[in-house]
């Protein structure tokens, strides 16, 4: 079992765990804010599964039918999650509108702060521990579990500090008001998961910091060479690949070729790990004059 499936099935515990801790807090209470507290968390538990089953079939070896590896399952995972997210949102502005027209009062509202705040404090956490791991194995999954537990966290956190407010001041319509808005920060965060997980399906091109980074590897590496152009580029989930058109003499080898081409994707895969290239060696009658010229 690889790391990054270990932190997913960890993420399925935990989920549950909170899941337990948010519904007590609300069936403590009755608090409306609560309740839509935990209906996310019922969203993080089926996430924190699909994700743990995204990131087992991305770990797969190509084979005949996926030349290029699985990597791509864990965007589908992240998609998934924008859904359940969006889903959530409705439900929550649903039970939020309920309260506004028949608002009362939480009860016991000091025990069921405490059990919600001990929640949230465990979701802090380990969407800290999610950032850290899902960055260093460039896990689209992860990242999403991970940004979608901090949406929780801070919406965890207004909720605590409205219900508060309730039970302080009487001001019923504070409940059902932090509800909706709860439902409306999700839902954004929703979106723009989706958003970036679609990007991935869609094969975009790797950001511009990364891209500047790739050319210059090729730019410094590639002594022997005219230039380089056609530059290509786009990511699949952990995996980042890398094609474009290598310029070279005319009267250059095909061992000298190939000596450059094998000094140019150290270059690269020094620079960004998971890096899959392909080059396409031509003359330099193929020259365009543009793209990466060789320093």
């Amino acid at each position: 079992m690889t790391r990054v499936v270990r932190f997913a099935a960890a993420s399925v515990v935990i989920a549950c765990a909170v899941l337990a801790l948010k519904t007590g807090a609300w069936w403590l209470t009755g608090s409306v804010a609560l309740l839509a507290d935990a209906l996310e968390s019922v969203v993080n538990v089926a996430a924190a599964a699909a994700a743990l089953v995204a990131v087992r079939y991305s770990a797969l070896p190509p084979d005949a039918n996926h030349p290029y590896g699985h990597t791509k399952a864990e965007y589908f995972s992240a998609v998934l999650e924008g859904a359940l997210i969006i889903v959530a949102a409705v439900a929550i502005l649903h039970e939020a509108w309920g309260a506004w027209l028949r608002p009362h009062a939480p009860e016991q509202a000091t025990a069921g702060l405490l059990v919600s705040a001990a929640a949230t404090g465990i979701n802090g956490a380990w969407s800290w521990l999610l950032f850290r791991q899902g960055r260093r194995s460039r896990s689209p999954a992860l990242l999403a579990d991970a940004r979608h537990l901090l949406a929780d966290v801070v919406t965890s956190a207004g909720v605590l500090v409205g219900v508060t407010g309730v039970a302080l001041t009487g001001l019923l319509w504070l409940d059902p008001l932090l509800a909706a808005l709860t439902a409306l920060n999700i839902l954004w965060s929703g979106s723009k998961l989706m958003r970036e997980s679609v990007g991935g399906l869609m094969d975009e091109a790797v950001e511009p910091d990364l891209l500047g980074r790739i050319r210059h590897a090729v730019s410094t590496s590639a002594e022997g060479a005219i230039e380089a152009h056609d530059l290509r580029t786009r990511h699949a989930g952990r995996l980042t690949f890398i094609e474009f058109h290598l310029v070279v003499p005319g009267q250059m080898t095909v061992d000298a070729a190939h000596a450059i081409c094998d000094r140019i994707e150290a270059a690269l895969k020094a620079e960004i790990e998971g890096a899959t290239i392909t080059i396409h060696v031509e003359p330099e009658g193929k020259a365009k004059h543009h793209g990466v010229l060789v320093l």
